[in-house]
């Protein structure tokens, strides 16, 4: 059963009284929230079904979103199943068994949706939606998860909200007086509106080179970067993946902030990045010093004009409802452990999918599997 628009169908017996000064508040009692309802959410979701727990009784996926899809519902509209990355497959179901992957310029805000949809109603999974977590708080032996709906009261948690609520621009001086426009990756749609106006497009990541890449065929355009981007001229291993992720989980086991996955693994070296470079869009410019009224200046006094800065400088874990939970050390990382580096540390009832090494979606579906084992098994449900 998936649940959406409406109340969680859980039996009365599960509600508990909280009172909160002078009113009375039931608390959903389930023994799992999920806490997101995209890859990451689904595969852990997925993997407590085949456990054999209860939806509904034994774990619950909460998400905010008002129909399936995760993020990739809100992706821009030019980015379709040929210029994406890559989509990969659910547990249990592949992609191509509900979307033609055949129509290749359909978005991927429309098929990737769809696939997540079908994925729900195959395996049955209890996802409630819309609802959005506004704070996680510990009550004794339980979590008291507080929503803009329902309040619920879990035993565990397996938090998957990934990064897309959690844009990130760095703070340079002069920001504020800037006359053009800024904006970031998450609200980009199409190059057309950019259409004469001279763009900076700020960061080194996929997203950055593909919307580079489709803003330059519009009108000029300025690239900057804090580092030397780093190109791969060959194709991505296996075994180069299982690098990547391995540099990544060591930093988490040590509680250090993650790095960026495109610091590792490079950027692979497309035909559409062929062109751009053919192009002389590639020309990168290490970053600028300050923002003026009218455009940026570097250090040594160059100056570039600009009518837009367009952020590409990716995203942060959006983790603000777990801050009463203090998991987090002094320097803003978390020390995590468990099998794939999924478990907190600090409460092995919590478990973060799609944080540090399984922040690549291939990763999510690991981690999903390994959170949903661990947490059920320390939990006496597996």
């Amino acid at each position: 059963m998936t649940a959406e628009n409406t109340s969680p169908n859980l039996p009365a017996s599960q509600a508990e009284n909280h009172t909160s000064r002078n009113d009375v508040r039931a608390a959903f009692k389930v023994d799992i929230v999920v806490i997101g309802g995209g890859q990451a959410g689904l595969s852990s979701a997925y993997h407590l079904h085949k456990l054999g727990l209860t939806p509904g009784r034994n774990y619950l996926v909460l998400d905010k979103n008002t129909g399936a899809g995760g993020a990739w519902q809100h992706r821009w509209p030019s980015l379709t199943l040929s210029t994406v990355n890559r989509i990969h497959d659910l547990p249990g179901m592949q992609f191509a068994d509900a979307v033609d992957t055949s129509a290749t310029e359909v978005r991927a805000s429309s098929a990737v949706p769809q696939y997540y949809a079908a994925y729900e109603q195959k395996f049955g999974l209890p996802v409630y939606r819309p609802v959005t977590v506004k704070v996680v708080c510990a009550r004794n032996e339980r979590f008291r998860i507080e929503t803009d709906r329902e309040t619920f009261s879990a035993r565990g948690l397996i938090n998957a909200t990934g990064t897309w609520e959690t844009p990130f621009v760095p703070e340079y001086p002069g920001a504020g007086r800037f006359e053009g426009r800024q904006l970031h990756t998450r609200d980009y749609r199409t190059a057309d509106e950019f259409t004469g106006k001279h763009v900076i497009v700020v960061g080194g990541g996929v997203s950055a080179l593909q919307l580079l890449d489709e803003v330059s065929k519009v009108t000029s355009t300025t690239w900057v970067t804090r580092r030397e981007p780093q190109f791969r001229e060959g194709p991505f291993t296996p075994e180069d993946g299982r690098a990547a992720v391995a540099l990544v989980e060591d930093r988490v086991r040590r509680g250090l902030i993650p790095g960026s996955v495109v610091s590792v693994t490079g950027i692979p070296m497309t035909p559409a990045l062929e062109a751009a470079r053919a192009r002389g869009v590639l020309n990168r410019l290490p970053m600028f010093s300050e923002i003026t009224e009218h455009g940026v200046r570097w250090a040594d006094g160059t100056e570039q004009k600009a009518d837009v800065i367009l952020w590409c400088t990716g995203f942060r874990s959006s983790l603000d409802h777990l801050a009463p939970l203090q998991i987090r050390e002094d320097n803003g990382g978390i020390v995590m452990s468990g099998k794939l580096a999924t478990q907190v540390a600090k409460d092995p009832r919590i478990h973060l999918v799609g944080y540090g090494p399984s922040a690549s979606t291939v990763g999510a579906n690991r981690a999903g599997g390994a959170a949903a084992r661990e947490l059920a098994g320390y939990l006496g449900l597996a």
